[in-house]
Formats: C-alpha cells, structure tokens, sequence
C-alpha cells in the first residue's frame, strides 16, 4: 500500500468528506465527541457473556439474521462478546489472561467495509485490532518475551489514565530449523468462488516458494470425505507441491473433523524432533457434515494438541464465514488465527512474518496484573474478553494459552482509575512494611508473564512493577497508534465505553499526534465514505 503523509491524507478526507456531505445534503460529522464529556469512569460493569449470535439450531431464516447488508444468503456466523467492564480494585485487585496475537477479525472486518457491508459488532475483537499493527518496542535481552509499558491520558475518557503493556518476543534463528507441514484445505462447494480456493491456492504456493530440501509439505483435502494429496513431499520440489496444489477443485458438503485427524496423522507421521511441525488449516469454516458445532470441534482440537503438532487457521471468504468455529479452533489448539482478505494478506501472514505465525518461541503465555488499591480504584482491559483466565491459572501449568511466534508483539491497553485510598492486598497488603517506608506506596501496579519454552512443560516469570510517576503527558507513537486501532475497533463495536466517539474523532486523534497509519487512516475514510453502521447518523 502506497504510503501517504497525515496531513496529505487529511486533506484528501476532508476534501472527500465535504463532498460527499454537500451533495447529500446532511448533517455535518462535527467533532470527534458528540458530547462534551467523554464516558464516565462511574460506570463499573462486571458482567462477562459470550454465546452464539446465532444457535446451531437455529431454521434458516434464523441463520439468516445478519444486520450485514450483503443480502438475505449470508449466513455469517459470529460469537457474541460483551464488552469488558469496570473492575474495583477493592474487590478484584488482579487481572488475568491468556496472550492473543490473532488478526483476523481486523481483516475480516477491513473487508466487510472494503465490500460495502455493514459491520456486524459481534465480529469486532478489540485486542485483534490493536495487534495487527507493528509497535517499537525493546526486545529481551534474555528469555524469550520482554515487558514494555507506558502510562498516560485516556483519549476517550478524560476521569481515567490509560496504561499500555507490550510483550516483545524474541527473534528466533529459524533458518536451520527444519519445519514439517501439513496443508489442510477445504475444497467442498462453498469454497468454490474467487477469494476462497483460488486464493488459497496462491497463499499456499507463496509459502511453497520459502521452503528448502529439509522441509516436509504433506496436503490433505476435505470435502464429503477426506483425501491426501501430497505426502511428505520435500520442500524444495516446489514445482510438485505447486502443481498438487493447482489440481485442486471445489465440490461436495464439508467433513472437517475428517480431515482434520487426517493431517494430524500425517503431521505425527513426518513429526521432526526439535522442528517446527504444524497443520495449516484453510477454510471458510462451513462445517456441515460430521462433527460440526464449535463444543464438537474444540473437543475434536483438543484432544490433539499435546501432540506437539501446533495449529494455524487460515480464514477465507464471505457471506457464509464462520468465524466463531475458527478461532475456537486456533485458541484451542495452540495456535493462531488470521483471515486472508487478498493475495497481499497473504504474503504478509505467510512470507513477510512467516517465522512468527509458524515458528513459537513462548507457548501457554499468560499475562497477570497487580494493582494497588493505594494508587488505584478501578481499572478496566481493553479487548480480550474472550481470552479471560481465573486468577488461580496463572500458576497453574497446566492451563492452556495462547502461544507467541518469533519477533511476534502482544499489545495491552488498561483504562485505570486513579485512587488515594489506603486499602491493601496481596503483594502490597503483605508488604506493609515496605510500604510503610514508602517503597512501594509509589506503586499503581506490577506485570507478571508466564510463559513455557517450546519444548517445556514447566513455565518462567518475568515481572515489571509500573510506578505512579511513569506517567506522561506526551505518548510515544507506539501508545497513539494502539489508541487508535482501539478507538476505532470501539467505534465499530457502538461501545458504551467510549460514548460519543466518531470515526473522525479517531482521526482528529491520530492527526493531533502524528500518527504513522497509512492502512488504519485510508481504512476509517473507507468506512465513514460507506456511511454505514454506527456513522450512518453522521450523513
């Protein structure tokens, strides 16, 4: 994508913008905030739910309930995430998750408003926006993950601070590992348009292109049924690969979990002992034959990931796009999850970061956070909601999470509440002390990550303590550019977090702080030209 200065893009939106709005003859965006107040930090919701946006049972007419504008055949499917809330710090002093570097739900999105369709809100996952982009961070000088933090302004709510945590992994030497993969491609009749197997054909062949003679590619198909294609072929026969590849064709209903065992077989059967082995898996997630429903596919993945074969799932197309299937299965099978909106997606996920979405440095990573109620009410975590662990798992090696690839960045935004109370808990309530003495009254909270090395079974930590006087008024542009992929991904998602926010509001924000986004900036004038969703009162 052609780079383009901010004040260049500014005037072309605000040329656009004006144009657009004359000839409609409608009601002026105005500021970025329709209020004159942003959200009040008053609001302290606690409550968590996720289900279906649409049952497996449901009739089709059900299924056919989309607020998407593409027409009465989409049958997209998307699991319902309420936002996370306000968290008293006397109450639940710590905060718990498992790491997430999946992106698909901001490409996902990026084409829903490149088609034209409304955004379904349901489809925005906050924490995926913000970890699609590339920050500066300092990577570890030892261990595979480094802590990075920064402490300033809420943009979108003037009574809060907002806290930033990144996670740097290392870079790992991954030209003399030799990597054994598993090609898993639907081919039934769903996959049939021009950005579903076609598309994948490229992806795949791409990826081809990187491989050397220690390298194993094994490809299996499923559509009624499952079918092996290539097995255990050297990587540097790109031309036999590429050509297994090109033979393929879609046709027939969808048994997945058939060919999903399949692949995990043939990734067992070429396993490389210290190797990067791992199944690919390429679909549009339209499971309708076998074990289908995401209880029945989790279950399925789980059971296979002790294996030490990891999981990639590559996501593609539209209109019957199941998305809640696939990152059940990434999340569930130590693994990742992107969406291939174009053939440029495509080299980016599996040519340009190809050692972080194939090569995990950092696997079951688990993030905690410590506030002390000296320095702080309440607090609030940006995104993740669906990746929430009970406090107690974070010491628990046995819980699963998420993995972390080489060079991969996990990227964390906290709404915090400043306090001067005087109540105490854990680390601070057991150091009384100290802070009696004044050496940790400075405190608002401490990072704690654990993660394993690939091969272990038994977890480090690393921990950084964030001190009140962190804060600062100006922020870096690694802070501005995930502030704005959050705002934006709340402006979509219509969140009571940020009431009154506007996508010109988002790029109000991103001019006043010089923010460096070429793709998020022409991706919001995108979506306000569109006039859809929840700037469609705004035209």
């Amino acid at each position: 994508m052609k780079k383009t200065t901010s004040n260049s893009i500014k005037r072309n939106l605000t040329t656009a913008l004006s144009l657009v709005m004359t000839a409609a003859v409608l009601a002026s965006c105005g500021s970025g905030y329709g209020g004159s107040e942003s959200r009040k930090s008053s609001i302290y919701n606690n409550t968590t739910n996720a289900n279906y946006r649409y049952n497996n049972d449901a009739t089709e007419e059900t299924a056919k309930g989309s607020t998407n504008i593409a027409g009465d055949y989409n049958t997209e499917e998307y699991n319902h995430l309420t936002e996370n809330g306000y968290k008293l710090v006397s109450d639940e002093p710590l905060s718990t998750f498992s790491t997430d570097v999946d992106t698909a739900s901001y490409t996902n999105v990026r084409r829903m408003i490149n088609d034209g369709w409304e955004v379904d809100p349901d489809a925005v996952r906050t924490e995926e926006f913000i970890n699609y982009f590339k920050y500066d961070y300092e990577k570890p000088t030892e261990g595979a993950v480094s802590i990075n933090t920064e402490l300033s302004d809420c943009p979108w709510n003037s009574e809060a601070k907002l806290m930033l945590v990144g996670l740097q992994a290392r870079e790992a030497k991954v030209k003399n590992v030799p990597t054994n993969l598993v090609f898993l491609i639907d081919v039934s009749g769903s996959m049939e348009d021009e950005d579903k197997l076609p598309l994948v054909q490229q992806a795949f062949s791409m990826l081809a292109e990187n491989l050397d003679a220690d390298d194993r590619v094994s490809i299996v198909t499923y559509a009624g049924s499952d079918s092996v294609v290539l097995e255990g072929e050297s990587g540097d026969n790109r031309e036999e690969i590429v050509s297994a590849l090109n033979s393929l064709s879609a046709g027939g209903s969808t048994a997945g979990a058939a060919g999903i065992t399949t692949a995990y077989k043939l990734a067992e059967e070429y396993f490389i002992e210290d190797g990067n082995n791992r199944v690919i898996l390429a679909t549009d997630g339209d499971l309708n034959v076998g074990l289908s429903s995401e209880e029945e596919l989790t279950d399925l993945i789980s059971q296979k990931r002790d294996s030490g074969v990891y999981l990639s799932v590559l996501g593609f197309g539209s209109g019957n796009y199941k998305d809640n299937r696939l990152e059940a299965l990434a999340d569930n099978g130590n693994g990742n999850y992107a969406y291939i909106d174009s053939v440029d997606e495509a080299k980016r996920v599996l040519v340009t970061e190809m050692s972080g979405t194939l090569f995990t440095v950092a696997k079951d990573a688990k993030v905690q956070i410590e506030f002390n109620p000296d320095n702080v009410s309440a607090y609030r975590l940006v995104g993740y909601e669906n990746r929430l662990l009970n406090d107690e798992d974070f010491e628990d090696d046995t819980k699963d999470a998420g993995d972390i690839g080489s060079g991969q960045q996990v990227t964390v935004l906290y709404e915090i509440v400043p306090n001067s109370g005087d109540e105490k808990s854990l680390k601070y309530q057991d150091n009384e002390s100290k802070a009696e003495n004044g050496e940790l009254s400075g405190e608002m909270l401490t990072v704690s990550v654990r993660y394993k090395d690939p091969e272990a079974s038994e977890s480090k930590l690393i921990d950084k303590s964030v001190m009140c006087s962190d804060y600062a008024e100006a922020v870096s542009q690694n802070f501005a550019k995930a502030c704005s992929a959050a705002e934006f991904a709340m402006v979509l998602r219509n969140s009571d977090y940020a009431s009154g926010l506007t996508a010109q509001g988002v790029v109000d924000y991103m001019e006043q702080n010089s923010v460096d986004n070429s793709e998020l900036f022409e991706l919001i004038y995108k979506y306000m030209q569109n006039g859809t969703g929840s700037e469609a009162s705004y035209w």
